[in-house]
């Protein structure tokens, strides 16, 4: 049987915690809370962000699969406690680019914010949690992580003034970002079936995060020739060698030894405080799109979740290729 790191999570933006429990993490794994905590302080940071921010501070509590601050092998239990946990009161008007008009229908729910309070960016803290112990999995094997902000709305840099503009209109915006994943090992996933490709499980895990929109894995080639984008191999001091990366460190679906590099486009976020017109699903007639308190702009803090959805992958795929009952098994197969 395959050694698999997975997880499911459960809870809502205004309920009482969020919640992960974690499958497949080896015995005698350190866990570090205090990495934890910080990568759920990264997510809550960014310029642009409500005033949310400053009432959740969020820190993980973990109630099960650990002892002494070591992995046993048994599934986690991952904690966050919601300080702003209180009953809101219904709406009925639909949110252009949220989940609201869809939701209701599929599920036959009358309240919109019984689709707000699970497909809300909220859920997003658990799944940072998460990913902040694949990272501590992966650190151990020498990968590590980095992300930046390529643009904010039509804007390359002045991003603070850009969003600024944003707010004074009650308006919101996107952008994009880049996620670099460094020292991963040559053949992770694999050419064999089509969902075993690593980009493909790459691209699925960011574009399902809400306001994804496009994802890239290394360089856009449109408009390249292929003398211009494929990166040439060379053998120096006994290494193959790369003296670009437009391939985004994946070839044939599997990791090829350079660093591996995803893109995203973030929409501006859909909940503005000028609403956009909409109509009640009650009383049929139009009106102004439901408001809560809302970001103007959340790119950066997507780009950790990014990371952290990133990092649960790459998770799985390193139990798969070297997995073992415990971190010393899975380093001794890795070393062999």
């Amino acid at each position: 049987m395959l050694n698999n790191f997975r997880f499911l999570t459960a809870g809502e933006s205004h309920g009482k915690c969020l919640t992960a429990i974690i499958d497949g993490v080896p015995s005698n794994l350190t866990i570090d809370i205090d990495f934890i905590n910080n990568e759920l302080k990264r997510r809550q940071q960014g310029y642009g962000r409500s005033t949310r921010m400053q009432l959740e501070t969020d820190t993980v509590e973990i109630t099960a699969g650990i002892h002494n601050d070591k992995t046993t092998g048994s599934p986690l239990c991952l904690v966050i406690y919601n300080k702003d946990f209180n009953n809101k009161p219904p709406f009925t008007k639909f949110r252009p680019g949220h989940a609201d008009f869809a939701g209701s229908v599929k599920y036959n729910l009358s309240d919109l914010r019984d689709v707000l309070e699970r497909s809300s960016a909220r859920k997003t803290a658990i799944e940072v949690a998460v990913g902040a112990v694949a990272k501590l999995l992966l650190k151990e094997f020498g990968i590590t992580f980095s992300s930046k902000i390529l643009q904010i709305g039509s804007v390359l840099e002045n991003f603070e003034q850009e969003i600024d503009k944003a707010k004074e209109l009650g308006d919101s915006l996107g952008g994009k970002f880049e996620i670099n994943v460094q020292n991963l090992p040559i053949g992770l996933g694999s050419y064999v079936q089509w969902d075993q490709a690593l980009d493909g499980k790459l691209a699925q895990c960011v574009m399902s995060i809400g306001g994804i929109k496009t994802v890239e894995i290394g360089e856009n080639p449109l408009g390249k020739k292929g003398s211009e984008y494929h990166d040439e191999i060379f053998f120096e001091n006994g290494n193959f060698i790369r003296k670009t990366n437009n391939a985004g460190g994946i070839e044939g679906g599997m990791t090829n030894g350079e660093d591996l590099i995803v893109r995203a486009v973030m929409k501006p976020i859909p909940t503005m405080s000028k609403p956009l017109k909409t109509v009640d699903k009650d009383t049929l007639q139009m009106c102004e799109a439901h408001f809560e308190r809302s970001d103007t702009c959340a790119v950066e803090a997507c780009s950790i979740v990014a990371e952290a959805r990133i990092a649960s992958v790459l998770a799985d795929e390193l139990m798969q290729k070297f997995g073992g009952d415990s971190i010393d098994e899975m380093k001794k197969h890795y070393n062999e």
